[in-house]
């Protein structure tokens, strides 16, 4: 009698086994999102850390990215600081002959790392060119050492440190450019922005209720056109614009940057039309049925309901105003007093760009973003909120 093997079934996996499957990758994505997410916020990173950092550290390589100034030695004894004052060449034996006078090098000396040893710099004797060592002193055992390797490639002994007094070098510098300084770039962005952002946002509103809510002929037709003015890049219209404001002498003022806001946007129309187009029209007809007008159905049915939609296009044309750079540039050349925050960093940057400037430039930058960053984070969760249900048709 044979027996008949029966291939036995594979054991079903235990919960745990899955649950850790599962949170491995998770936690894959996510590191992988995470590290995606740093690489694009480095340069942020690196302006916050410049922005608190010394100058000098900024300029010396092999500084650590970390806001930090030298470690020093203070050498007050004379003797202990005293080195030849260097070398000569002798020829007959093709050498370096140590010299006979002595020097002291009294006060602050930097520290450096050198064969695992603290030791402080008495003399760099230019390495590159003399072939000449260098003079190091240990304040351990107040030895004089002596080295063939060039300081630029001996690490340097960094404390962590945070200065603030970039941002005070920042608001001298633009004392210069504009009376006011900053206070007057602040100013002078706020009102831009501000007041285009209303137009901006009161226009759109408008402009895309009719689309959402009046049948007109050809409504889908001119919807089609205005949302074909977004592939006509700003670069094209510059010039016959600025042709059009010189010639009613809006050139030299805010009004070009302002008033043209107030004329709606392709983009904030698009936004606010797909968001009422979710709203029901059976709250539009129940406010006609109590003798409600369009205009009151608007400001009484679609805009409370809306909020989120309108923050959004709020925020957006704000932000937009807040960093454009070339229309400031084209209409308010040579009214240092008119400029926003974009143009005065830009000329900050170019008259300043000295070995000292990195550091002062990137606290000026820093200050530019409170503002925004802060506003941001007020109206974050409604932001979010419209950004997700505007593009979505229910």
């Amino acid at each position: 009698m044979t027996s008949i093997a029966i291939p036995s079934r594979p054991k079903p996996r235990s919960a745990a086994r899955r649950r850790l499957r599962t949170w491995r990758s998770k936690a894959g994505f996510t590191l992988f999102a995470a590290g995606l997410c740093g690489i694009f916020i480095l340069p942020l990173i690196y302006m916050f850390t410049a922005a608190f950092n010394d100058s000098n550290t900024l300029s010396t390589a092999g500084a650590p990215l970390f806001p930090a100034v030298g470690r020093n030695y203070d050498c007050t004894d004379v003797k202990i600081c005293q080195f030849k004052s260097g070398y000569w060449a002798d020829a007959a034996k093709t050498k370096w002959v140590e010299s006979t006078d002595f020097v002291s090098a009294v006060g602050p000396l930097p520290l450096y790392i050198l064969n695992g040893r603290t030791l402080a710099l008495l003399q760099d004797m230019d390495f590159s060119q003399t072939n000449r060592p260098s003079l190091f002193l240990d304040p351990q055992t107040n030895e004089t050492i002596t080295t063939q390797i060039p300081v630029p490639q001996i690490p340097r002994v960094w404390d962590f440190h945070i200065t603030t007094g970039n941002f005070f070098q920042a608001g001298d510098w633009a004392q210069t450019i504009a009376d006011g300084g900053f206070l007057t770039f602040f100013r002078n962005t706020v009102i831009i922005a501000g007041l285009g952002t209303i137009g901006a946002t009161l226009s759109a509103i408008i402009v895309a209720f009719g689309f959402a809510r009046f049948k007109i002929p050809g409504r889908d037709a001119l919807f089609l056109v205005l949302i074909g003015t977004i592939l006509l890049p700003f670069q094209v219209i510059l010039i016959p614009q600025y042709i059009l404001f010189q010639a009613i002498g809006w050139t030299g003022s805010w009004l070009p940057l302002i008033v043209p806001h107030y004329f709606s946007n392709a983009y904030n129309v698009f936004l606010l039309r797909q968001y009422f187009m979710t709203l029901p029209r059976e709250l539009d007809e129940a406010a006609m049925m109590d003798g409600a007008s369009p205009f009151r159905i608007l400001i009484s049915v679609i805009i409370p309901q809306s909020w989120p939609a309108i923050i959004s296009v709020v925020l957006f044309h704000f932000f937009f105003a807040w960093n454009d750079f070339l229309a400031p540039l084209v209409y308010l050349s040579g009214s240092p007093d008119l400029y926003p925050i974009a143009i005065g960093l830009n000329y900050l940057n170019t008259t300043f760009r000295t070995a000292n400037a990195p550091a002062a430039i990137q606290a000026a930058a820093l200050m530019s973003l409170i503002l925004p960053v802060i506003i941001f984070f007020i109206a974050q969760k409604v932001f979010m909120r419209g950004i997700v249900i505007s593009g979505v048709e229910k």
